[in-house]
């Protein structure tokens, strides 16, 4: 099998494909355009599964010159380079399936709202970013996706269009943009040090140490991607777009896309200094204990939910700056599992202010009565992202503070384990003030059966990914096989404080 066109068109099938949904509503097709986003994002979704079996038994696939886009001027030669590894396949699949059962839920959703042709065209085009992203070896086409991505956001937040909204979607788009054009300076001064953009292949940067200006100029635009605090304003905020776009943000992709930067240029690939190992981890963890602290204050159901993001994001970076093998592991598995969590949280808010037609929790209460299946959803979503078993945050989490306690954290360890308290605190008064008590408010019955069913399929998908936990573990552990053959032992026990 060509693996290496095989990925072409996972990467392609939305990335080009998304340019035929404004034309089909052009030509007064708009009813149809949801349909065709769906198509192209399930398409790339079920082109990720014949990568498995390669992900989980085979070697990385790569080809860091496989288009070349300019062979050598003033010494610089410029190529799209794809790469597939373990790693990858576990965040291609994750990413468009997630994303797939969004773009179904918005069949309902976005149901007659306006401009729905440019939505379906930005959401498809953020999918096909994120393929392209995850696949691509050169830190140059890493930039290119990543602001792809930014460009989506942007977009996406302000769809409704009022002020306030435009306004909230500025401001995310220059605060992420601000910190990815940091993160090209650093981009720069890497090229300037060993004249290579490539993460593979002859030419890699895998295994060579950065420098501390480098270091932080690329951590500017990887917080600022993942809402990392300080620079996690903008997330809270994006709570004015679409139900579904949040889901989009928080669960399949752009917050993601930070994670997967670090995993891929960091612990795959270019060597952080031994002493700021511990800076990175101070980050995510005030990070993760910061935003749980206010998403407990919170009583707005959206911004509940960002805040969560927020410290759950930071609670995957410890995993993967604990520079162990169980952190490493947890780290991925928490992607996973956050995304299908909050992904079902996200839209069951969707349900519910469609219902309520607010997202103030405090005039909601006793809806349990009137959404039973929404609320069971809720709460099992709800659950696994604070950690309980049998779910798949549990097992996750557990791995994460375990890598911690491995990589000689045990303060950072302990905090870990307050701040998955805390989670389980906020997640529960989530649930007892909107479903439980008195009703303080009107609610209608359920959301729609395809908006229903697709929050069943997602709470399914997390108890299934803790009951069935061996398959993602698989490919996870794989990935975990690959960093340490691709980074040398002696950097890898160098690189731990």
């Amino acid at each position: 099998m060509d693996y290496l066109s095989h990925v072409m068109w996972i990467i392609a099938i939305p990335l080009l494909g998304s340019l035929l949904i404004p034309v089909l509503g052009w030509i007064g097709g708009k009813k149809y355009t949801g349909w065709l986003a769906v198509a192209l994002i399930a398409t790339a979704h079920i082109l990720t599964w014949g990568l498995i079996h390669q992900g989980l038994t085979g070697e990385p696939v790569s080809d860091p010159t496989f288009i070349t886009f300019m062979d050598s001027w003033k010494g610089c030669a410029i190529h799209f380079g794809l790469n597939i590894d373990a790693l990858a396949v576990f965040m291609s699949f994750t990413a468009s399936l997630i994303a797939t059962l969004i773009a179904i839920y918005s069949l309902s959703y976005i149901e007659h709202e306006e401009h729905e042709p440019e939505y379906y065209f930005i959401v498809t085009l953020f999918v096909g970013a994120m393929m392209g992203l995850v696949f691509s070896t050169s830190l140059i086409f890493i930039y290119l996706f990543w602001e792809i991505s930014a460009l989506a956001c942007w977009r996406l937040i302000g769809y409704f269009r009022e002020p306030e909204y435009i306004w909230k979607a500025d401001k995310a788009f220059l605060l992420t943009f601000a910190g990815a054009v940091l993160m090209l300076l650093g981009f720069g001064l890497v090229f300037a040090q060993y004249g290579s953009f490539d993460l593979v292949g002859p030419d890699s940067l895998a295994g060579k140490p950065i420098g501390a200006v480098a270091l932080a100029l690329i951590m500017a635009g990887i917080f600022s991607k993942s809402a990392t605090v300080p620079l996690h304003t903008w997330l809270p905020d994006a709570g004015v777009a679409p139900s579904t776009i949040t889901s989009l943000l928080h669960a399949a992709i752009l917050v993601k896309i930070g994670l997967y930067g670090f995993a891929r240029m960091f612990l795959n690939g270019m060597v952080i200094p031994q002493s700021y190992w511990v800076w990175i981890l101070g980050f995510a963890m005030a990070s993760a204990f910061i935003s749980a602290c206010a998403a407990l204050m919170e009583t707005n159901i959206k911004r509940l939910l960002a805040y969560s993001t927020v410290s759950q994001i930071g609670y995957t970076f410890l995993g993967l700056a604990a520079v162990s093998k169980w952190g490493y592991i947890g780290a991925i598995l928490y992607i996973m599992a956050h995304g299908l969590a909050k992904g079902g949280l996200f839209l069951c808010a969707g349900i519910i202010e469609h219902g309520t037609h607010t997202k103030d929790m405090t005039k909601m209460g006793g809806l349990i009565k009137k959404m039973p299946i929404t609320a069971i959803v809720y709460v099992t979503c709800a659950l696994s992202i604070a950690g309980l078993p049998p779910l798949a945050g549990f097992f996750a989490k557990d791995f994460v503070i375990t890598g911690l306690f491995e990589g000689h954290h045990p303060l950072v360890g302990t905090m870990a384990i307050l701040t998955a308290i805390l989670t389980l605190l906020y997640m529960l008064k989530s649930f007892h003030v909107i479903f439980l008590g008195q009703s303080r408010g009107e609610a209608h019955h359920e959301g729609s059966p395809v908006m229903v069913g697709v929050v069943v399929v997602l709470a399914v998908l997390t108890l299934a990914a803790g009951l069935g936990l061996q398959f993602p573990w698989n490919l996870a552990h794989k990935a975990n096989e690959q960093r340490e053959a691709l980074v040398p032992k002696t950097i890898q026990i160098s690189t731990q404080p």
